[in-house]
């Protein structure tokens, strides 16, 4: 059965818009209604959660479905650390990642955009 429902799961986020998603969960939840109920209730709780992603801009939505960004700054703080290699006390350390921490949110802020709301 997981194959089955990791497809009906897959089905509902590839969904085109919000209203198909909704559509195709609680399709979803009644066809498990009867031979699991257990999963049923769990989609129709969690799920809509997780939709969310749909109701922003198509445009948005990869940048928001995924850990893409958050994985660049955490490799980005990992190479700055790796350069200074040992740091005297935890202090300097914290310092070290705030820097990058702030300048990273400049940039997001005054140029470099993540994500911009002007469609």
């Amino acid at each position: 059965m997981k194959p089955q429902v990791a497809a009906d799961i897959r089905a509902i986020f590839n969904a085109q818009d919000k209203a198909e998603a909704d559509a195709l969960l609680k399709r979803t939840a009644q066809k498990y209604a009867q031979t699991a109920p257990k999963l049923a209730a769990w989609l129709e709780e969690s799920l809509p959660e997780g939709l969310t992603v749909l109701s922003f801009p198509e445009a948005h939505r990869r940048l928001l479905r995924t850990t893409y960004g958050v994985e660049r700054l955490n490799r980005e703080i990992k190479r700055r650390t790796q350069v200074a290699s040992i740091f005297p006390n935890e202090a300097s350390c914290l310092r070290l990642v705030s820097a990058l921490l702030m300048e990273t949110s400049d940039d997001w802020q005054a140029g470099k955009a993540y994500l911009t709301f002007s469609q």
